[in-house]
């Protein structure tokens, strides 16, 4: 999920006419961990990380380096909570697992059933929809779909405001065909688990995983942070250096997408988790063979990349419920990564060894988590073949070299210039779209604002340059701006965005806004 500015060094370096590091050659004996750890702080310039690794079962090796805050302190350890993002998912299903072994629901239960007033675009997906698909991206809608509904945080759309939107929000494929990934369903997918359970889905994470299986500081819902203590803060990045973003209040409150997306946990939660997964004997009757089956069978098949191809020699890969599965290297793998508000997280498992890795970022860490996990995984899938963060992080900048020379990175645009009153004319107005509700272009600033009502980090200048209208945001990075385009006449009139950045994250879902305009500015 998005966050500030993230930068793209391999395409500055480029635009500048500087050289790229070169990949290095993967060691005769592949380097220890925590010579990856420090080589991943180093070249990526990390506020902090916190990196576990089972062999066999057995925890042995925990590493952390780096501050909760950067240049603040204080040091990070094997308690501090970060964000675990996406990995929540995976959580996520293992309640509603739990909630099946208990008989409360079924995964073929009609979405309807719990939820009476849920709705799709389409009925028959509607009616059709069962607890299952809740989990495995087979909806039939956009990547990302409706994701500015969670994100930029913090925003004022509540739970029922995300089963409304989803409503509204058009397919793009047909259902169970194809795989897209999406956040609301997940969130979807906690409300099922509450209503059948009686219990708030945040009360549920406690019940059915922190407790039974021990993971002591893991949080989830409203808590106090003053209580709990020893937090890292996300950062962003300014130039070299790494911002931290203001710390969270006394009490941190529950928010919409926590299904999603919004368990916090210390590195040594996360190995405990992992080891309960890896070996049943670690909780005894936490969750049966048919349920730990259920959550890691291919429910939905995926694509299988071309760093996939080249790196892991992988042939298969699909989704289970809140997992990725694949083969490296001949082994079987099940992971997943998660990324939000400038914290990154990374979990791999190799089942059939007992093994696994699992890296906690507080900072712009995508291209670090994917250098370090692959010369972390590769120590135990092809030790003859293992690289060093560097070897992985020169093919990463590689790839980032070769998608700017297909063009498939932000343009270069003219200085800008501040759009006036004037020039906008009649479009200046309230607009309102059916999911993402209202937003204003009206006269602000010595230019124009355009202004969400429920998406206050969503405000921005709008500006030109060459002839084209776009929004300069005033707290997002350039990765997020996006032309601004009219179409239509009268009561036809639309107004849309679009990506400027063609490798913009895909939460910045701008292409299934559509907004009709209401009147004029108050």
């Amino acid at each position: 999920m998005p966050f500030t500015a993230w930068p793209r060094m391999a395409a500055l370096a480029l635009a500048c006419g500087l050289a790229l590091p070169s990949a290095a050659t993967p060691a005769s004996s592949p380097a220890p961990v925590e010579t990856l750890v420090e080589q991943a702080m180093a070249h990526y310039r990390l506020p902090g990380i916190a990196v576990g690794v089972i062999e066999d079962g057995r925890i042995v090796q925990v590493v952390t380096r780096g501050e909760q805050a950067a240049g603040l302190g204080p040091p990070v350890d094997a308690d501090t909570l970060f964000k675990i993002a996406s990995n929540t998912k995976a959580m996520t299903g293992a309640v509603l697992a739990r909630l099946v072994q208990a008989g409360t629901l079924r995964w073929e239960d009609p979405v309807t059933k719990h939820l009476p007033g849920f709705r799709m675009y389409d009925p028959w997906v509607t009616a059709n929809l069962q607890v299952r698909d809740l989990l495995i991206h087979n909806s039939g809608l956009g990547l990302g779909a409706g994701d500015l509904m969670l994100w930029p945080e913090p925003n004022r759309f509540s739970r029922q405001d995300i089963l409304a939107g989803l409503a509204h929000l058009k397919p793009v494929g047909s259902f169970r065909a194809d795989y897209a990934y999406d956040n609301l369903l997940y969130v979807v997918a906690g409300e099922v688990a509450a209503a059948a359970a009686g219990k708030p889905y945040a009360t549920l994470v406690r019940e059915e995983i922190f407790q039974p299986l021990g993971l002591t500081r893991c949080q989830v819902g409203q808590w106090s942070a003053a209580a709990v203590g020893n937090i890292a803060r996300p950062h962003y990045r300014q130039g070299a250096r790494n911002i931290a973003v203001d710390a969270d209040p006394d009490t941190v409150a529950d928010f919409p997408s926590a299904a999603a997306g919004g368990v916090r946990c210390s590195i040594n939660d996360m190995l405990r988790w992992m080891q309960v997964l890896l070996d049943p004997a670690q909780a005894p009757g936490w969750l049966d063979a048919a349920q730990r089956r259920a959550l890691w069978t291919a429910h939905m098949p995926m694509p299988v990349g071309q760093r996939l191809r080249d790196w892991d020699n992988t042939h298969f890969h699909a989704y289970g419920y809140g997992w990725r599965l694949s083969d490296m290297d001949g082994q079987w793998k099940v992971a997943h990564t998660g990324t939000l508000s400038g914290m990154y997280s990374s979990l791999a498992l190799l089942p059939d060894r007992r093994t696994g890795v699992v890296i906690l970022i507080n900072g712009e860490g995508e291209a670090a988590r994917t250098a370090l996990m692959q010369a972390l995984l590769k120590r135990y899938t092809a030790p003859q073949e293992a690289g060093d963060v560097l070897h992985y992080a020169g093919l990463l900048e590689r790839e980032a070299a070769q998608r700017r020379s297909a063009g498939q990175v932000r343009p270069v645009l003219a200085p800008p210039v501040v759009v006036t009153p004037a020039q906008v004319g009649a479009d200046a107005g309230v607009w309102s779209d059916p999911w993402f509700g209202r937003v204003t272009l009206c006269p602000g600033e010595g230019g124009m604002l355009w202004v969400s009502d429920k998406s206050p980090a969503m405000r921005a200048r709008l500006v030109q340059s060459g002839g084209r209208r776009w929004l300069q945001w005033l707290a997002l990075g350039e990765d997020a701006e996006a032309w601004l385009e009219f179409s239509g006449a009268g009561t036809q009139r639309r107004m849309q965005l679009r990506a400027i950045d063609p490798d913009i994250d895909f939460s910045y879902d701008f292409q299934d806004l559509e907004f009709r305009r209401l009147g004029d500015c108050p």
